[in-house]
Formats: C-alpha cells, structure tokens, sequence
C-alpha cells in the first residue's frame, strides 16, 4: 500500500513540474518559432550531405506533428534540388565509403543521410523516383562484402534509421539482417562495455586516448547521433525481429549512463565524463539525449519516474538558455569530432544540424504532454 501511495505522490509531483514547465501551446509555439526562424534564413536549396540532412530528419517530424504544408514543401524543395540523391556518381567501381565529401562516396553514411527524409516524403506522396536512388545505393551496399560501413559513431544515426525506413516500405528483409551485421563491427571498434557508451571512432578509444584529465572521452554529440538513432530503429523495426532485445539493451544502457552524466544545469558537457575538459552547455547532443529520452518514455521504454527529470531539466535548458529571443538556437558546437578545450561555444553558436535536433527533442516533449 505505501509503494502505491509513493508512486501516486510521484506522479503528482511529475504532473507539477511538468505544467510549470510548458503547456502544449507554449511548446508548439517554441517549435514553430525555431524552424520559421530557420527556413525564413537559410534557403532550401543546399547540398543534400549529413549536415543539411540532419535538419531535414527535424523538419519531418515537425511536418508530422503540425501537418503545416510549408515544412513539407521546404524539404520537398531540398529533396528535388539534389534530385533524389545523396552523392551522384553513377560509376559504380568508384563509389567509395570512407570519409568524403565528392560525388564518388555514394556508399559513406554522410551521403545517405538524407535517404531518411526521401522515404518520409515518398509515403506522403508516392512516387518511385523519390525512393529510386536510395533503393539502388542500399541495394549495391548490401550486396557488398564488406561489413565496415559504419565506422564513427555518427553514422549510426545518419544510416540505420534508413535501414528501418527502407525495410517498412520495401519488405527487403535484407535490410534488416545488414543492419546487424553493420551495427555489430561498429559496436566491435566503438562501444565500451564498462559504461555503456560508444567513443567517436577507433582513434578516441581509452586507454588510447583520454580526456584532459586522463578520463574516458565519449563526445556527446557522438553519444547523441547513437542514442537518438537507436530511438528511431526501435521505432520502426518490426517487434519480432530476432536482434531486437539487443537494440533494447543498447538503448537502455545508454540512458542510465546518459542521465548520470547530466550536468545540474540540464545540459551536457561535451565530453561527457569529464564536465572540465570542454566545460559550458552545449545544445545538439544534449537535444539528441532529450528527444532519446523523450522517446522512450512515451513509447515504454523508459520509466518515467525515473528519467523524466533529466528530460525536464533538458528541456528547461533547451527552451530557456539554448533558445535565443529571435528564434535562433545557440550554443551548438561547430561541425567536428570531438570536445576541444577552449573551444568557444556561446549563444551565437547555430548549425542546421543543431536545430533538427532541437525540434526532434521538441516534437517529443510534445508528445508527452498531449499523453
């Protein structure tokens, strides 16, 4: 009787805390206000590698959540710009997967990126040639022998969400199976057993490299490309694939440690372990961390007596201090691979990419309190 009793009080306090937080009107304004601020300053047509890309897979989910035809319509024009395409090499003996950003490295995961908001918009309106050129690179890739596609931590979120995506409109059961076979080596070179978190590639892997305090360095935002690309396999891989307890696994570790690492102020460091390394709020993996969070405990993963807090607290940072009175969201680190001391990061620090995930952490706070 007395669990039961806390558990009410619990939920209580939760309710509380999150309606003098935010109301659903006041989020959808926020959301709004972010991506008019963004599409009003940056036009739509712009190359379609990961960056632009990763504000794109943000612009799709908050078409979804307001069904507003000018955000459809924006990534619509940025789809056709790049012709459907990611890099556009037709030569199939040059196409190459390690780090590049010419037309012939069809096959690095920061070229097919954009595949996610291709397939989003092909359900919305069908269309063979809007899914034609991922379907041939995933197709050519998957046939390959090769099982090191995914080599840094980013690329997790950049591809496997593609692989789900293709999978749901294909019935390609191969997708699936790649999938795991790519998830398992960059798992075999990256993931770190003791803390449930994964290094930015094979270079940043401890004792190899540490932090400048001899720590373990795990970059948040590379921790936030893992995190919120397992939140979305889990959201389309079908319930009895037979590797889905182990996403569930992988997913889960990492919330634990992900929540612990936390800094009072509701944000993350940029080296997650080791807060006087790269010290001071930074937006786009601590938005990657709100929207995993978010997810999970709208979709059952997550309690939520146990990892709402952090998700409040996140998103108080997100709303108040990242969120600028313009519309702009700042203190996003600039395009790199790892914490860099003395690197500055302040309210005028914006990226596309940051912003897709801010409105990824937004649609799912939203969710949440229209639950």
């Amino acid at each position: 009787m007395k669990k039961i009793y806390n558990t009410f009080i619990l939920a209580i306090l939760f309710s509380v805390i999150v309606k003098a937080q935010n109301t659903k009107p006041e989020v959808l304004r926020i959301i709004n206000k972010v991506n008019h601020y963004w599409q009003s300053n940056n036009k739509a047509e712009v190359r379609a590698f990961w960056d632009n890309a990763a504000y794109h897979t943000g612009n799709m989910e908050v078409f979804a959540l307001t069904k507003d035809e000018n955000y459809r319509k924006y990534s619509e024009t940025w789809a056709a710009y790049n012709q459907w395409m990611g890099a556009k090499s037709t030569d199939k003996s040059q196409w190459k997967y390690k780090y590049g950003e010419t037309d012939d490295y069809v096959l690095f995961g920061d070229w097919q990126i954009c595949f996610q908001t291709y397939i989003d918009l092909y359900h919305l309106d069908p269309q063979e040639h809007k899914i034609a050129r991922a379907k041939e690179v995933m197709e050519y890739e998957m046939a390959s022998p090769a099982s090191d596609y995914w080599w840094w931590a980013d690329g997790l979120y950049m591809v496997m969400p593609v692989m789900t995506k293709l999978y749901k409109t294909t019935g390609n059961k191969q997708c699936l199976e790649k999938l795991h076979e790519y998830f398992s080596y960059a798992n075999s070179i990256m993931y770190d057993q003791e803390t449930g978190l994964y290094y930015r590639d094979a270079k940043y892997v401890y004792p190899k490299h540490k932090s400048v305090n001899g720590k373990k360095d795990f970059w948040a935002r590379g921790d936030g490309w893992v995190f919120a690309g397992l939140a979305k396999v889990l959201k389309d891989l079908p319930k009895n694939d037979q590797h889905r307890k182990e996403y569930i696994s992988k997913y889960k570790r990492m919330a634990n440690a992900i929540i612990e690492s936390q800094q009072a102020e509701g944000y993350w460091t940029r080296s997650m372990l080791d807060a006087a390394h790269a010290p001071g709020p930074e937006t786009s993996g601590t938005a990657f961390f709100i929207y995993g969070l978010l997810w999970g405990i709208n979709n059952g993963y997550l309690k939520e007596k146990t990892y709402l807090p952090a998700a409040i607290k996140g998103w108080k940072y997100l709303s108040k201090t990242a969120l600028q009175e313009n519309g702009k969201i700042g203190f996003v680190q600039p395009i790199g691979e790892k914490a860099i001391p003395g690197q500055v990061v302040d309210q005028n620090s914006t990226s596309n990419f940051g912003v897709g995930a801010f409105l990824l952490a937004g649609c799912e706070y939203y969710r949440f309190l229209k639950k």
